[in-house]
């Protein structure tokens, strides 16, 4: 155990509670490629070193496959086949080799410059759960690197059982076979967010984790004593006794929290003055359920499909699409199941006569466009959906609306397909259809989409950015991020009352649902429905049962009149801690004796 002195980081709390152990060192960190010209002749040898390693991370990949399949079910897979299926990627793989071929570049060299182009591509997509899809693919080109340069991997029956893992990054692939519950107490990584598979997998098992906690790697030594709390994003190395018995004063709290939060599960996210506000689930795997029931969730408010299209070289059949959607919807026993059709950018779809270049992804060809220009892809979708809907209560959600050519295309399309599943004699049912209002032309036509649909959603987060016309990963505009800019409340307002003028519920469906400092001013607004990750469904609950719509119509009343978005985060920050300041929590004499 190293002697060195304590340090204290700060990281993303990527999966809530406590954990405090020794470090274990993964040895998952970037290794360092050399670029070398290969000698006349020698590109055929190179190339048979780039096929091997490619062969033998497709082999090791499969294996852990079936370990997952066999100890937690097939959908816990889905991620390690996407990245097999990245690995036969014309512009990974095949690409690689070209390099080879043609610039008479050294494999490993060649390798990152492919994984390098795709990472851009992925970062200029404007959605945070895109971006972060970058990350798997410098994870499928570190674990080529490895192999061409004979650095094998930690296996899991090598780690200790009751150590913290410390690595700088830990892939999806590795965190589906390591992250085992009883073995690993905690997890902390150099790199990652919130949003990343290993963030969504720590959480489904309960492992508590903190990433982007910067040099951690470094600053670890094997064996070290650490702590750390991954709500706050807390990580304490070689923690002072003070300190370590703040961390066990936070592990008890958390545990009444959550054996509260179990108590109330069952409780009504009704208002004091009887306005029930349904809360949803956002879903992307079916690893996160059993989150999704134990939060007590009305149900999914928003499931994400892309998955099923990233990291592969062909399109996902229909029987793949009804698959995940018919075991989900059966899994949720009659809470009912909102599923987003794809919303990918054409530089993101498989094969190559469907991906295209674009200089801006995230005004390009995207969601209901790209289905537009390529209907049998949306055509295999909506079958499936409609197959599925016989299972149980199914919502159509439809992204990006802007207007009513695109609702209108995309309801036909729904309307033709269910007409061909009638002339196969393949049941169907007849899902609810929404959409979502994400950019400010639909929020202004709200009244005329509001009249063709049966649920509106608006997507906060795509709303703010193409609103106040900023890309909140650019550190230079990023502080323009405001959820509580005057023009989002408007158009919020304007969206809420569209809706119940042709009596249709309203969701929101974004990060501000999730933040229970908003939540008094979206029941002011007069939201029907909060869809968010699982884990903020307890506390968001616990808002709303505290609270009035009158409350939250005089805190929104208040707040609008104000001109900044300074002013009104500021005026509805000290509001709610003065009202609900113990309800929301937060123990700032803990934080500064960690300092």
């Amino acid at each position: 155990m190293s002697n060195r002195a304590p340090i204290v980081l700060t990281g993303i709390g990527a999966s809530a509670g406590i954990a405090v152990g020794p470090a274990y060192l993964l040895d998952r960190g970037r290794v360092r490629t050399p670029r070398r010209p290969l000698a006349p002749g020698e590109a055929e040898s190179e190339l048979e070193r780039l096929e091997a390693a490619l062969a033998l991370a497709d082999r090791q990949l499969l294996e852990m496959k079936r370990r997952v399949e066999a100890g937690e079910g097939p959908e816990h897979a889905l991620i390690l086949e996407a990245h097999r299926l990245m690995l036969q990627d014309p512009e990974f793989g095949g690409a690689a080799k070209k390099l080879v071929r043609d610039e008479q570049m050294n494999a490993e060299w060649a390798i990152r410059r492919c994984a390098r182009k795709l990472r851009s591509a992925f970062g200029r997509l404007g959605d945070e759960y895109f971006r972060e899809r970058r990350h798997d693919v410098t994870f499928v080109a570190d674990r080529v690197v490895r192999n061409l340069m004979g650095r094998i991997p930690d296996a899991a029956e090598e780690i200790p059982t009751g150590v913290v893992l410390v690595a700088r990054d830990l892939s999806p692939a590795d965190a589906a076979v390591l992250l085992q519950p009883g073995r690993i107490l905690g997890l902390v990584t150099d790199r990652g967010a919130k949003t990343s598979h290993t963030a969504i997998v720590a959480h489904a098992r309960g492992i508590p984790a903190v990433m982007g906690a910067v040099r951690a790697s470094e600053l670890a030594a094997a064996g070290d004593e650490i702590a750390l709390d991954g709500e706050r994003g807390t990580v304490a190395l070689r923690p002072e006794p003070h300190q370590l018995v703040r961390f066990a004063e936070a592990k008890a709290r958390f545990a009444r929290t959550e054996q509260a939060f179990e108590r109330e599960r069952t409780l009504p996210s009704r208002t004091l003055d009887g306005s029930v506000v349904r809360l949803n689930a956002n879903l992307e795997f079916e690893i996160e359920i059993p989150g999704v029931a134990r939060a007590g969730a009305s149900g999914i408010g928003l499931f994400r499909t892309e998955f099923l299209y990233l990291g592969r070289t062909d399109l996902p059949s229909e029987d793949e699409h009804y698959e995940v959607y018919r075991n989900l919807v059966i899994q949720m026993e009659g809470r009912p199941v909102t599923i987003r059709t794809v919303d990918l950018g054409a530089d993101k779809m498989p094969m190559d006569r469907l991906r295209r270049s674009e200089p801006n992804p995230a005004l390009g060809l995207r969601a209901l466009r790209l289905c537009r220009r390529n209907p049998e892809v949306f055509r295999t979708q909506l079958r499936a959906i409609l197959r599925a809907s016989v299972h149980g209560p199914v919502r159509v959600l439809f992204p990006l609306v802007s207007g009513m050519i695109e609702l209108r295309a995309a309801r036909a399309a729904l309307e033709a397909a269910r007409e061909e599943l009638r002339a196969e004699g393949i049941p169907t049912a007849q899902p609810e259809v929404g959409a979502m209002i994400e950019v400010p032309s639909a929020a202004l036509l709200a009244d005329r989409i509001a009249a063709e649909v049966d649920f509106l959603s608006i997507g906060t987060n795509d709303l703010i950015q193409y609103s106040l016309a900023i890309d909140r990963q650019n550190r230079e505009v990023a502080y323009l991020y405001q959820p509580l800019h005057l023009s989002i409340l408007r158009m919020m307002q304007l969206v809420v009352d569209a809706g119940h003028a042709r009596g249709i519920p309203v969701s929101v469906c974004g990060e501000m649902a999730g933040e229970a400092q908003y939540t008094l001013m979206l029941l002011g607004l007069g939201v029907d429905e909060l869809s968010m990750a699982a884990s903020a469904i307890p506390l968001v609950r616990r808002v709303i049962r505290a609270s009035t719509i009158s409350d939250g119509r005089e805190l929104l009343q208040a707040a609008m009149a104000l001109d900044t978005a300074d002013d009104i985060e500021r005026y509805v920050r000290t509001t709610m801690e003065e009202r609900y300041g113990q309800l929301l929590g937060g123990d700032t004499d803990a934080e500064a004796d960690l300092a």
